[in-house]
């Protein structure tokens, strides 16, 4: 594929996205964006990483307003200036929205049964299944409402997505290699 394109992921908490974020990288010879696009930000604001999730994971309220939507639109203007320099994938940032009018955008939701997330939160996290269920409520939450306060979208919604995929027993190499398949369909 010599067109330039970026495959924007979005996913439940517990899918293993992250992982399969890597794969895909890997196997389209591109570079992985996801959560170090915010180290300019936080240097710039002299905020931990911590700060900045936690800001992220509220519903704005006045307090937040202002250091919330600063933070968003600096995010993206970072996630833009990279898209521009090559082809990439970008793990979470709302990228289905920022790239919700690029012709070379390929837009992925990954999803998966509760068990399934359970099972793979609590082994990775070394924690019991109830503490892993309160955690993916929670991150679920926080992204639905993070994505929503910038989008105006639920993250839910599949007509934001030119795929949505249900990962559950599926290996993270698996689902890498056929969305890599799809994108390089979508991309001729």
């Amino acid at each position: 594929m010599e067109k330039r394109f970026v495959v924007t992921i979005g996913r439940e908490f517990g899918t293993g996205g992250r992982k399969i974020a890597t794969e895909l990288a890997e196997l389209l010879d591109v570079q992985l964006y996801d959560r170090q696009v915010l180290e300019p930000i936080r240097e710039e604001y002299n905020l931990t990483q911590e700060e900045v999730d936690q800001i992220k994971a509220v519903k704005p309220s006045w307090w937040y307003d202002n250091v919330s939507q600063d933070l968003y639109d600096e995010e993206e203007k970072i996630v833009l200036e990279l898209a521009q320099k090559g082809s990439c994938v970008l793990l979470g940032r709302t990228g289905f929205h920022i790239f919700r009018d690029d012709e070379c955008a390929f837009k992925v939701f990954l999803m998966a049964e509760k068990t399934f997330r359970r099972e793979k939160v609590a082994r990775r996290l070394n924690i019991n299944e109830g503490s892993a269920d309160l955690l993916i409520d929670e991150v679920d939450q926080a992204r639905e409402n993070f994505t929503k306060t910038f989008s105006g979208k639920s993250r839910y919604d599949a007509r934001n997505y030119d795929l949505v995929l249900n990962v559950t027993g599926l290996e993270p190499k698996e689902v890498a290699r056929f969305i890599a398949e799809c994108v390089k369909t979508r991309m001729k």
